[in-house]
């Protein structure tokens, strides 16, 4: 079942300010149990989990920055915004 456009903008709201918080959180404990690497790995460690969540979640952002799809036209003249 797909989300609509409203419950896409709440989960990805929640998923950004609750859920990245606890992934930084996890990745940096998860990078301190390994002995320190040297400086180019642990980057490439860090941006490699950087992008690591963004893909099980990219349908949950894909369109969020637009305006609804399903809202009805403001037929006002003006086109432009408030």
């Amino acid at each position: 079942m797909a989300l609509s456009y409203k419950a896409r903008r709440r989960w990805s709201l929640i998923i950004l300010l609750i859920g990245l918080p606890a992934y930084i959180i996890i990745a940096v404990n998860i990078v301190a149990l390994i002995d320190r690497p040297s400086l180019w790995v642990e980057l490439l460690v860090y941006i490699g989990l950087g992008f690591l969540w963004m893909i099980p979640l990219k349908k949950v952002f894909l369109g969020i920055g637009q305006a609804d799809p399903g809202a009805p036209e403001r037929g006002d003249g003006e086109g432009g915004a408030r």
